[in-house]
C-alpha cells in the first residue's frame, strides 16, 4: 500500500511539473529571445539558451523603441499605467469595502435588491458601456486624460470590490458589530476598529485583483486615452505593429516583458496571500 501510495504521488508531481513547463514555456522564450542579438536570433534556435546577454533590447524598448510616429519607448506609457492604477485601486477598494460593510452589516430596506443591482455590474459587456462613458467623460470634462481613466476603472471596477467584501464580510459575527453599537460606536468607529483590522485577507484580494485587471486593460486604455495619457498596454500594441524595415523580434519581447513585469512582481510577492484570501472567504457567499 505504502510503494502504491508513493507511485501515484510520483505520478502527480511528474505531472504537474509537466503542466508547469508547459505554462512557463512562452516565459522562457520571451525573457531568453530579449537578452539576443538580432544576429543570433536568426541563427539560432528558438528555445536555445542565449551565447552573449545584451540587454541593449531592453534599453531601446525603454527609451527608444517607435511606437507609431514617436520614438520615446515605453517609458512615458509605463508612467502613464502607473499614475492610472495607483488611484484607481486604492478608490475601487475603499468604496468597495465601505459597500460591502453596508450592505452586509447596515442593511436597509431594499439592499438586496441594491446589491443584485450592482451585482449585476459583474456581468455586463465593458463594450456595452463605451458609447455611455465616454459621453459621461465629456460631461465631467475628463475625456482623453489619466483621470478620465482613473474614474472609468473605479466605475466599472466597483461591481467586484463590492462582491469581495459584501461576501467577506457576511462571515463576521453579527453579535461583534452589535456589542460595540451598545457600547455606543458608530457607523464609522465600528468600520475602521473592528472591521478593517480584519479585512486583511480581502484587502489583499482585491487589491491584487484590481491592479491586475487595471494594469492589463486595453480596450479602456485604447478607447478613452490621448496621445499623452496612454497606458502601456496601448504602447506595447502600438509598438508590436509599427513597421519598420527589420522586425526586432527582441525588443518586442522584451517590450512584452516591461509591460508584464509589475503584475508578475506582484504575484510572486503577494500570491501566497491571494490564496489564503480566496481561501478565507473572499468567493463564498
Amino acid at each position: 500500500m505504502a510503494d502504491q501510495s508513493k507511485f501515484w504521488r510520483t505520478v502527480i508531481y511528474g505531472v504537474l511539473f509537466l503542466v508547469a513547463v508547459y505554462y512557463l514555456l512562452p516565459l522562457y522564450v520571451m525573457l531568453t529571445t530579449s537578452v539576443k542579438s538580432m544576429d543570433e536570433i536568426r541563427a539560432g534556435n528558438l528555445l536555445s539558451l542565449p551565447l552573449d546577454i545584451t540587454f541593449a533590447a531592453w534599453s531601446k524598448a525603454w527609451s527608444s523603441a517607435c511606437t507609431g510616429v514617436d520614438c520615446g519607448g515605453l517609458a512615458p506609457y509605463f508612467w502613464n499605467s502607473v499614475m492610472m492604477v495607483i488611484p484607481a485601486v486604492a478608490i475601487s477598494t475603499v468604496l468597495g469595502a465601505v459597500n460591502g460593510y453596508v450592505l452586509s452589516k447596515w442593511q436597509f430596506r431594499g439592499s438586496e435588491v441594491v446589491f443584485a443591482m450592482i451585482l449585476f455590474g459583474v456581468f455586463i459587456p465593458f463594450q456595452v458601456l463605451l458609447l455611455p462613458m465616454a459621453q459621461t467623460l465629456g460631461v465631467f470634462g475628463m475625456a482623453s486624460s489619466i483621470s478620465g481613466l482613473v474614474f472609468v476603472h473605479v466605475v466599472c471596477g466597483l461591481a467586484s470590490t463590492t462582491l469581495f467584501f459584501r461576501n467577506y464580510y457576511v462571515g463576521i459575527p453579527d453579535e461583534l458589530i452589535k456589542a460595540a453599537r451598545l457600547d455606543g460606536a458608530g457607523f464609522w468607529r465600528i468600520f475602521f476598529r473592528i472591521i478593517l483590522p480584519m479585512s486583511t485577507p480581502i484587502l489583499t484580494v482585491t487589491v491584487i485583483w484590481q491592479f491586475t485587471q487595471i494594469w492589463n486593460d486595453f480596450l479602456f486604455g485604447v478607447v478613452f486615452s490621448s496621445i499623452e495619457s496612454r497606458p502601456i498596454t496601448v504602447g506595447l500594441n502600438n509598438l508590436a505593429n509599427t513597421s519598420t524595415s527589420v522586425k526586432e523580434y527582441n525588443v518586442d519581447m522584451a517590450a512584452a516583458l516591461i509591460a508584464a513585469l509589475p503584475t508578475i512582481v506582484v504575484y510572486v510577492l503577494a500570491g501566497k496571500y491571494f490564496v489564503r484570501g480566496l481561501t478565507a472567504g473572499a468567493v463564498k457567499g
